[in-house]
């Protein structure tokens, strides 16, 4: 059965929808006590996960237990938040007793694969591992939907999206891989400001995206248009080396960014304050010290929420993996406590309160799904969507595609995903890294 589904799933090119694109055929594979839905959907103003499961509670509820017989689960649980009524009323129809829910209150960051793990088993993730070390395996709402359907031969050529912030009309969507942000943005209504740039991603975790004619992939998650001047967009395009000439001059010490530090409260050796010191140091003093930043997910809680001078903790602490990985004899992780701080639950970030300190309260306004599909003329399809090597393409310029037929395949015995064609038409371009059709 494992194998069975691993195939369909490997042949169909799912990867993990909204996070890094790792191939999830891999995870089918493994053997695990608990199979977690992560229905968390923690970034402000992305909805697309719970219109999802309103829309499509069947496919995801199927994908999970589906998933759960490939690895050998016994235990099934939705992580998902209590306020998410209408999702979790569609989902009861079709999950029966064999599956649990976790329900969260909401605050940021309950999607993290190391919280969930914890709060839905009491078990601790190993520094530096993943959830299969503990007997988990982790798949968010989208993910589990694709799992449903290549388990019947549909591959992957659609992805769900938010398109919010300073737009018209705020909108989820299920668009075909390929076409542009900009696209995406005019099926919002277009924006509200003059010049937008795009938060790909979610406004903490996300990256800026200047150019809209940049594509849409596999895991992209949601756009959050925001004014070119907006303080997001200063911060997240700051350089590196602007950023370590201001932790040098700047930082007190005043512990808020590991105080408040999502895995520091559950007992990881990580804290961002000792990261921040590490910058005023050379060598190989700065690199014991940046040991203390290697469990960093990036979740910017350190940078845009608890730091009360506007200092960039995350990026010093993505700044120490870089060192940590051009060390010749690299030193494990530090262990850390393993257990959860005392003060853990009263320091979760109300994401209310998150939104308003982004200055993104004027645009929390829900985004409900666009029902009417969209056919672009033009998509471009990105060789590597993923994790791994890259695909390789499979059909040559000028071919004739059919929506779903494979266009690009990973080589055999790398880790990576196909790639298929999200339109019908003809293949009118091939780069080194895409493959253009022209309906």
């Amino acid at each position: 059965m494992a194998e069975n589904l691993a195939a369909l799933v490997q042949a169909a090119g799912v990867v993990g929808a909204g996070g890094a694109g790792f191939p999830t055929h891999v995870k089918l594979k493994a053997e695990a006590e608990y199979y977690i839905a992560n229905a968390a959907e923690c970034e402000p103003l992305l909805f697309k996960d719970q219109e999802l499961m309103k829309l499509h509670a069947f496919r995801m509820v199927d994908g999970l237990k589906r998933a759960m017989a490939a690895t050998g689960a016994t235990k099934g649980v939705i992580a998902i938040k209590k306020k998410y009524t209408r999702a979790i009323e569609a989902l009861k129809e079709h999950t029966g007793g064999e599956i649990e829910y976790y329900l969260y209150d909401s605050f940021y960051p309950a999607g993290d694969e190391y919280i969930i793990v914890y709060d839905v088993t009491g078990r601790l993730i190993p520094p530096g591992g993943i959830p299969l070390a503990v007997g988990c395996v982790v798949n968010n709402v989208e993910t589990l939907i694709n799992i449903s359907l290549a388990a019947e031969g549909v591959p992957v050529t659609h992805t769900a999206l938010t398109v919010a912030g300073a737009v018209n009309n705020p909108i989820s969507m299920v668009v075909p891989i390929g076409i542009t942000a900009r696209e995406c943005l005019d099926l919002a209504g277009g924006a509200t400001v003059p010049d937008p740039v795009a938060l790909d991603g979610g406004a903490m975790m996300g990256s800026l995206v200047f150019d809209l004619n940049e594509r849409v992939t596999k895991t992209s998650g949601g756009y959050i248009m925001v004014p070119r001047d907006h303080h997001l967009v200063r911060r997240k395009s700051r350089p590196m080396e602007v950023d370590v000439k201001i932790s040098r001059s700047a930082c007190d010490q005043c512990m808020y960014c590991t105080e408040f530090c999502p895995r520091y409260l559950l007992g990881y050796a990580i804290e961002p304050h000792a990261v921040m010191r590490s910058v005023g140091f050379a060598g190989e003093q700065e690199a014991a010290w940046a040991q203390l930043g290697l469990l960093c997910c990036e979740c910017s809680v350190c940078d845009l929420y608890a730091c009360p001078e506007d200092l960039p903790p995350k990026q010093m602490c993505v700044r120490s993996k870089q060192i940590w990985r051009e060390m010749p004899d690299k030193p494990a992780p530090l262990i850390g406590t393993g257990k959860a701080h005392p003060m853990r639950d009263a320091r979760r970030i109300p994401l209310s309160r998150l939104t308003r300190r982004l200055d993104l309260l004027q645009w929390d306004i829900h985004a409900p799904m666009r029902m009417e599909p969209y056919a672009p003329d033009t998509v471009r399809l990105m060789l590597s969507q993923h994790i791994g090597a890259p695909a390789s393409p499979v059909v040559e310029q000028g071919a004739r595609v059919k929506q779903g037929e494979l266009v690009a395949a990973v080589p055999e015995g790398k880790l990576g995903a196909h790639v298929h064609a999200s339109i019908d038409g003809t293949v009118s371009r091939i780069d080194d890294s895409s493959i253009w059709i022209q309906r």
